[in-house]
């Protein structure tokens, strides 16, 4: 009885190796080649020293082992029966290393021998916005659009943004992330390198489904704001969403969470043609300061924000992503003395900030060709008194509805597409918090024939547009502009 155990355990090993062999021949041949170049670059550039690249060639051009014979029956001792077992061993290993090549995983040998050097690990990308706009006609005081200095008589053509960014997997814990931007502005007129985002992610788990965010960081409020520049259709945000963290950053402490689908579908949805806004956890809770962008705190309290979205499968490919976010806090804005009525005012606001909180839904339909975004906020924060006298919390609310439709044809990709921009409230980031009350319509065309190029053609009609930058806050009406941008991705 036992010699015949062993016998079938000798025949089931056999039996291994010879379906190891089989299953490495087709992948081993089409990986090995493309496997040496790669380490041969790695050796030459210093990454990998001599011996490791020697260590990695022996395994990915070790000769097939013979397939293993059918046993006859007979005595089986245990050096034999060792020596089969470490050779089924061996193919299994091989076997993996050659799958992961071929599925795009990096090989455990490569990422042994690329163990402490993080900096091969971290990638280098950008984008780079070239605007210019006209205003056609208005009635009023000259239009201003907060995000927007091309909408200026005395402007003509703008670097609107421009972008680096370097980001990666420092270590299997650890990945950063850190954008520039070098027109960034200073707030004084003048345009320099700025800091936009630096934080880290820090992987709590091998599947990566829960992380800790540290650093600056986009704030997760509002699809919109989420969504990167260099994927968005219209020129800027819309100013209701975008009136609650304008910059989009601030410093803080984030708790994320994702299931495998919801990481999986945030991935595919971030790219220029579906146009997402990128993966910020199905579930998302933390801490910011609340003052902005590049802006020390000026209360000692934090904001806290909540965040639930969930990107839904409808049919065999269309995704719809609902989602629901909020915040709250007390924010202190900043001030400026006005002349009213020949009495220069100050105005006032009560200690340690103004109540700050703020809900918003958000509903996108995916162009897949037709695509229909739709966001709303309520809530209440800072608000300049009608007697120009106190800064104090006043309800507001606001919103976009935006349709497109991508079509490709033999030019190239065309996404035209339309958006309604609706605010009623006050812009708490601006000097005293003014209240403002945006209605526009854009319409517009996105049109791509190399991925590495984007050009853009955008008319606006305002109905209503408060000026807040400098007093009387009042409004411009019945406004008409054109603008065209040249978008480079690198």
């Amino acid at each position: 009885m036992r010699r015949r155990v062993a016998s079938g355990r000798l025949a089931r090993l056999a039996v291994g190796v010879a379906m190891c062999q089989f299953l490495l021949v087709g992948r081993a041949e089409a990986a090995n080649d493309a496997m040496l170049r790669l380490l041969q670059v790695l050796r030459d550039r210093g990454s990998i020293s001599a011996q490791e690249y020697e260590d990695i060639r022996k395994v990915a051009e070790a000769p097939e082992a013979p397939a293993a014979q059918a046993p006859v029956p007979a005595p089986v001792d245990a050096a034999r029966m060792a020596a089969v077992e470490q050779r089924v061993a061996a193919q299994e290993k091989a076997l993996t290393g050659v799958r992961s090549t071929v599925d795009g995983a990096v090989p455990p040998l490569v990422n042994k021998a690329l163990a402490g050097k993080w900096y091969e690990r971290i990638g280098l990308r950008g984008y780079t916005q070239f605007r210019g706009s006209n205003v056609l006609s208005e009635d009023g005081p000259d239009l201003e659009v907060p995000a927007d200095r091309s909408v200026n008589e005395n402007e003509s053509l703008v670097l609107r943004r421009g972008r680096m960014i370097f980001s990666g997997d420092a270590t299997e814990h650890l990945s950063t992330y850190a954008q520039f931007d070098f027109n960034g502005s200073t707030g004084t007129g003048d345009f320099a390198l700025q800091m936009r985002d630096l934080y880290a992610d820090v992987w709590l788990d091998r599947a990566k489904l829960w992380r800790v965010r540290v650093g600056q960081s986009k704030v997760p409020f509002g699809f919109v704001n989420m969504q990167s520049s260099q994927n968005r259709a219209a020129f800027e945000r819309a100013d209701a969403l975008n009136m609650a963290v304008e910059g989009e950053r601030d410093l803080g402490v984030s708790v994320m969470w994702n299931t495998p689908a919801s990481k999986q579908r945030f991935r595919e949805l971030q790219n220029a043609t579906l146009k997402g806004s990128g993966d910020y956890g199905m579930v998302a809770a933390g801490v910011y300061s609340g003052q902005g962008l590049n802006r020390p705190d000026q209360n000692g309290s934090m904001h806290v924000f909540g965040r639930v979205a969930y990107p839904f499968k409808v049919g065999t490919t269309q995704i719809v992503e609902l989602g629901l976010q909020g915040y709250h806090g007390r924010f202190v804005s900043p001030t400026q003395a006005i002349v009213v009525d020949g009495a220069s005012i100050a105005p006032a606001f009560q200690s340690g900030g103004v109540a700050d909180d703020r809900v918003a839904v958000s509903a996108i339909w995916y162009p897949q060709p037709l695509g229909f975004e739709a966001e709303w906020t309520a809530g209440r924060g800072p608000a300049l008194t009608a007697d120009f006298r106190r800064i104090e919390a006043d309800a507001l609310q606001g919103g976009y509805l935006q349709l497109h439709y991508r079509l490709n044809n033999a030019a190239g990709s065309w996404l035209p597409f339309t958006r309604w921009n609706y605010y009623d409230g006050a812009r708490k980031f601006a000097k005293n918090a003014p209240r403002m009350r945006v209605n526009e319509m854009d319409f517009g065309v996105e049109f791509v024939h190399w991925t590495d190029l984007e050009l853009t053609g955008i008319y606006t009609h305002t109905f209503r547009r408060t000026r807040t930058n400098a007093f009387p806050y009042v409004d411009t009406t019945d406004a008409n502009r054109v603008g065209v941008q040249l978008q480079w991705n690198y």
